[in-house]
């Protein structure tokens, strides 16, 4: 176990220290390298066992948004896991001598199947905090009937998050008479580590992550790339196409601003 995963247990105190992979520091930023089924255990065992942790993500996306949104740089500092999802960053990690390869990509898309599976086998309770007014509830439905024996509940990302104002209030008291195993937060980068890390405290005893648009694929509202295009690095191609006025920015500029001065250092190091 190393230090870092130590210290994180020791916070939430019942949580477990994940397994089967390692903490390393990649553009100076903590994260977990473990396949997609070493998050899953992790995450059902912690779920089932009614522990209080927090599973975020890195992609290249986070790290340009943590440094001009200090706040939101709380939630991994608060986080027990940090999965990575992007192969881009994968391969830096690589080149800096990381022992990072493909396998360690660990996104919604790719274990979704894998995970309400284990979440039926078990009968979890699995609460979706997102999307627009009714996709929430719409998933619920849809969910309910592919998986019957899943407790679902769910509430739009459309409300006020301020944290002691009357419409979040009314959301952390919804949620806790829920009483998740698991909340899924889906309210876009960096709003949904913002909210989690401010209102942390104050949910139940469950396994919180943000999963950005979820539902929004499970309900066809956006349409997810062929798993292929994602083992290979080119998922953000097939997003960029299907969506270029609002990724462009996301998937041009953030990866060169973050990597061009990031390669151009190891390159004078070498």
């Amino acid at each position: 176990m190393t230090q870092t995963h130590a210290t994180a247990a020791s916070v939430h105190r019942t949580t477990p220290t994940p397994t089967g992979g390692s903490r390393v520091t990649v553009l100076g930023h903590e994260m977990d390298l473990m396949t997609g089924r070493e998050v899953l255990d992790w995450v059902i065992y912690a779920a089932r066992g009614r522990r209080r942790a927090i599973v975020a993500n890195h992609n290249l996306h986070s790290l340009y948004l943590i440094d001009r949104h200090p706040e939101m740089a709380r939630l991994y500092g608060m986080a027990d896991l940090i999965q990575v999802d992007s192969m881009p960053l994968l391969r830096f990690a690589r080149m800096t001598g990381k022992p990072a390869g493909p396998e360690h990509r660990s996104t919604y898309l790719d274990w979704r199947n894998e995970f309400w599976d284990l979440a039926q086998r078990y009968g979890l309770r699995v609460f979706y905090l997102g999307g627009e007014p009714g996709v929430a509830t719409g998933a619920v439905r849809m969910m309910e009937m592919a998986y019957p024996d899943v407790r679902f509940s769910g509430h739009d990302g459309f409300f006020d998050v301020t944290k002691d104002g009357p419409d979040n209030q009314r959301v952390l008291s919804t949620i806790r008479r829920f009483a998740p195993d698991i909340l899924m937060v889906g309210m876009g980068m960096p709003r949904q580590e913002i909210w989690i890390a401010d209102n942390f405290e104050d949910l139940p005893p469950c396994v919180v992550m943000p999963v950005g648009a979820a539902f929004d694929y499970e309900m066809g509202i956006q349409k997810a790339a062929p798993r292929w295009m994602g083992a290979i690095g080119m998922e953000w191609f097939y997003r960029l196409c299907h969506d270029p006025r609002r990724l462009s920015r996301r998937y041009l500029y953030e990866p060169w601003f973050l990597l061009k001065p990031a390669y151009r250092d190891l390159f004078k190091r070498q």
